[in-house]
């Protein structure tokens, strides 16, 4: 076997290339020898292989030098990618040679239990784990499947900005920062930005990193996370949440089909999320409420769900729920009221099941333009800071709708995490910005 002109491929496709001498680059995940015979397991990110080192093959010099690399050693080895039915892949390499890049010794990350506070102090390294790996290639899925659906269905990606000179729902949970001679926010929600680009281009969407100054510790809360924000003019309350279910049913049916093997890494019980299917239930907050009172929760009609709420309501049923109709006093100023109950807003939460919460909120717009101003003074909003905002009512106004879904929370759940820090590579928490 030689390795001349051997090709370097990726090792989730060594499969394409049976019998033949193959290049590998990638990590020493870890090392046993016996006798004259060493195993390698080997990572490149894509996958990882076993490869059989044998002392005749390679000699006494590469064979030791092999036999005493530490974890997370980098290494190039050459092999001929064998068919073998035990091998987690299907296949191993019969090693013909390995140079190695650098030897790592006393790699931090063990076999034994480590406490999450190690482990989130040593992130940077963690997410070389087949843990993180499923849990980060299933984010990378959901992504694409937002991206593919929301393309196919004729919206526009136009990305909205990071720094904003006012909020979108208020100054309370806002990081604030010096712009030059002013004040500038990171932004909360790419929404009121994408509410101009729906009027421009019809179906719109923003895909990116928001932040909320929220003094949170719950399981459901970080400060920096992603959201895909669709707008669509021309569409009303109800429509709205069809584009929802739509997006999202064919989102977690295809981590299904196509991230099979990283949800059994994970232990996922795949049989709840095969269930997801439109439509979903349709839960007005009065029956909301109603629903609590009869589980034995003291709720009173007009306040906000907490997250314990919100779990005993998505236990109701097999599928998200569609919570509607919120109080229009606790809900963002740019939301619809319901004209026929003005007490309630056209806007809903949609819970996930198995106690993950609320993953998308979303709702109708106010599109008319004396009630947008009176409900920008009722929430003692500045005026000029609306002012191009309001412009839109003025220029073209139609009724338009949208809503924000939550990554992070979506990668938890469809995981069966139990906390969302796993769901993003570097986590930002209140107690956390390193590393």
């Amino acid at each position: 076997m030689s390795k001349d002109n051997a090709p370097w491929v990726r090792i989730e496709k060594v499969g394409q290339h049976a019998g033949e001498v193959v290049q590998i680059r990638g990590w020493l995940s870890r090392m046993r020898s016996s006798g004259k015979i060493g195993f390698l397991q080997l990572r490149d990110g894509s996958g990882s292989i076993q490869g059989v080192l044998a002392k005749a093959d390679v000699g006494e010099e590469i064979f030791a030098k092999s036999k005493g690399l530490g974890q997370e050693s980098s290494l190039i080895a050459w092999g001929k990618v064998n068919p073998d039915e035990r091998a987690p892949g299907g296949y191993e390499l019969h090693l013909v040679d390995v140079q190695v890049i650098q030897n790592a010794e006393g790699y931090p990350i063990t076999p034994k239990e480590h406490g999450t506070d190690f482990l989130m102090d040593h992130r940077h390294l963690w997410l070389r784990s087949n843990r993180q790996h499923a849990i980060l290639r299933i984010r990378a899925e959901i992504m694409k499947g937002i991206l593919d659906w929301l393309d196919d269905h004729d919206f526009l990606r136009v990305d909205t900005p990071i720094l904003t000179p006012s909020a979108c729902e208020g100054t309370t949970t806002l990081f604030e920062t010096e712009y030059f001679e002013s004040k500038a926010y990171l932004a909360q929600s790419g929404q009121l930005y994408n509410e101009a680009t729906a009027m421009a281009f019809g179906r719109v969407y923003t895909f990116g990193p928001t932040f909320r100054a929220e003094k949170s510790k719950t399981r459901r809360h970080l400060m920096e996370f992603w959201m895909v924000e669709p707008e669509i003019a021309f569409c009303d309350f109800e429509e709205n949440m069809v584009f929802q279910e739509q997006m999202l049913e064919y989102v977690v049916q295809r981590v299904l089909e196509r991230r099979a093997r990283e949800l059994k890494v994970l232990e996922r019980d795949t049989s709840k999320l095969e269930q997801i299917k439109a439509p979903f239930v349709r839960l007005s907050y009065d029956d909301a409420v109603k629903l609590l009172n009869e589980k034995g929760v003291e709720f009173q009609w007009g306040g906000d769900f907490g997250g314990g709420d919100e779990t005993i309501i998505a236990e109701s049923f097999d599928r998200p729920v569609f919570v509607h109709r919120f109080p229009t006093a606790i809900k963002a100023f740019y939301m619809k009221p319901d004209p026929d109950r003005p007490e309630v807003v056209l806007g809903a939460d949609l819970l996930a099941p198995e106690g993950y919460g609320e993953i998308i909120g979303g709702g109708q717009r106010v599109d008319d333009l004396a009630l947008l101003e009176a409900r920008i003074k009722e929430h003692n909003l500045p005026p000029e800071a609306y002012a191009w905002y309001v412009d839109l009512r003025r220029y073209g106004s139609v009724p338009h709708s949208g809503f924000g879904l939550g990554l992070e929370r979506t990668v938890s759940w469809l995981c069966g995490l139990e906390h969302v820090r796993e769901t993003i590579a570097f986590p930002r928490m209140l107690s956390r910005l390193y590393p």
